[in-house]
């Protein structure tokens, strides 16, 4: 087998169990080096160094750093022993999450803080702690861990649906500002059976749902091939791809009644055909100058 990633230096968040883990043996199986990072919690990080004991008995190469994605200076410090272990960053894989699920109702504003801090700025702090390395040597790819529930929504999600809607918006952004110094930036959707999913599926669901096979889609991101700014879908040994359009919409100008004639023409400024992905957030200021000029 062609090894994709020979001796890239990977890091991983959350890789002590579930799809971090998979993620973390599957990157070394194709050749890369990697950082297994985990909160040490309270077994004291065994469930880390078990992962980096398995890679190493395939004859890989992996290094421990525990920390929490929610202190910065636990992110830098993993960075900086990296480089000090292998001299560069090429992959970043912001994958460490939790769950704390109740209906918007009876949710706390704890907990829906609680779950953007560990999505949303942990993966922020992450990625802060590489960016500079990943400039400097003008390479690197970073993934951000989406899931459906931010993209079409779930009821009792709203924390993490929104946390994960914000992940691509981040993505969005880091795309277009490090392209130039060659860094990739895309998100990953998995569908799969981990801690966090237990008692949600039924059984016969969870057994085709396995971390392992949604893990084989980080390779699409994370190569010297990957694209940038992608939103891939993994789960079940299924792949699918989303995309954030834009309608070519109506002009109606600014009449007194406008608000009326938008009311009754909303399925015209809804149609699909023709719509489009735009590349960045200027084509909106574009598409509605350019019709207001040509009305």
């Amino acid at each position: 087998m062609k090894k994709r990633l020979q001796d890239k230096v990977a890091i991983v968040t959350g890789a002590g169990g579930g799809l971090g883990r998979a993620h973390a043996l599957e990157l070394a199986r194709h050749g890369a080096r990697v950082v297994v990072n985990d909160l040490a919690g309270r077994d004291d990080g065994a469930a880390a160094r078990a992962v980096a004991d398995e890679i190493h008995q395939r004859g890989g190469e992996a290094l421990v750093q525990l920390g929490d994605v929610t202190v910065p200076a636990d992110m830098q410090a993993m960075a900086d022993a990296t480089v000090a272990r292998w001299g560069r960053i090429d992959i970043l894989v912001n994958n460490a999450g939790i769950l704390r699920d109740k209906s918007f109702a009876k949710m706390t504003l704890d907990d829906f803080k609680l779950v953007l801090d560990v999505h949303l700025m942990g993966a922020v702090n992450a990625t802060k702690a590489v960016w500079a390395q990943m400039q400097a040597q003008r390479h690197g790819r970073i993934v951000m861990t989406t899931s459906s529930s931010g993209l079409y929504g779930n009821f009792g999600q709203s924390n993490y649906g929104a946390a994960k809607m914000a992940l691509v918006g981040l993505m969005q952004t880091l795309a277009l500002e490090g392209a130039k110094y060659g860094v990739h930036v895309n998100c990953l959707a998995p569908t799969a059976a981990t801690a966090m999913t237990e008692g949600v599926l039924p059984p016969e669901a969870l057994a085709r749902l396995t971390a392992e096979r949604v893990s084989p889609a980080l390779l699409a991101l994370v190569g010297d091939e990957a694209p940038s700014r992608m939103i891939l879908l993994a789960g079940a040994g299924s792949f699918e791809s989303a995309n954030i359009t834009m309608t070519q919409g109506l002009h109606l100008g600014d009449a007194a009644d406008v608000a009326e004639r938008l009311c009754a023409r909303l399925d015209e400024v809804t149609a699909r055909a023709d719509e489009v992905v735009p590349a960045s957030g200027w084509e909106q200021y574009q598409l509605e100058l350019a019709k207001a000029v040509a009305a």
